[in-house]
């Protein structure tokens, strides 16, 4: 006789060793991994190329809105409103980044892996399904067996 893991513990230990909590974890961690290495390349690859065409780092890039703008030494804004339109494209091209890498690297590979595994499994035969208007017919001769009752043996069914 197994006895049943009740109570808070029991429940919190019953979640967290269930498969998909533990993927889960997996996938959090290898994607903050990840997410370091796209950040570095954006930073140190797309942003100088980006970068040839003006400043370096794409955080500078900003427009004012609300004039007139300035900025001290450490590129900190002190007067205006400024549009800072270069962070956003960096963040931008860093989703594009990783979005392409998951795809091309990762969900592309496994569909075509589940695919040849697909192939190669034969395909199942079971029972042919019965169409929708055998059930019916099955159905409509349950129907009538009910409403002859147990002693209407000799009574013909009606069609």
């Amino acid at each position: 006789m197994s006895e049943k893991k009740t109570g808070v513990l029991g429940g919190f230990k019953a979640f967290l060793m269930r498969g998909n909590v533990i993927d889960l974890a997996v996938a959090v961690v290898i994607g903050a991994a990840f997410t370091n290495i796209v950040n570095s390349v954006v930073k140190g690859v797309i942003n100088p190329v980006v970068g040839a065409f003006g400043t370096k780092d794409l955080d500078h890039y900003a427009s004012c809105i609300k004039g007139p703008c300035a900025r001290n030494a450490a590129g900190e804004v002190t007067k205006g409103v400024y549009i800072q339109w270069g962070s956003v494209l960096s963040a931008v091209l860093t989703f594009v980044i990783t979005a392409a890498v998951v795809y091309f690297l990762m969900l592309l590979p496994m569909k075509r892996l589940q695919e040849r595994q697909a192939a190669r499994t034969p395909a199942e035969t079971g029972p042919a399904k019965a169409t929708e208007l055998e059930l019916l017919e099955q159905i409509r001769d349950a129907l009538v067996e009910q409403r002859r009752g147990p002693d209407a043996e000799s009574v013909p069914a009606q069609r």
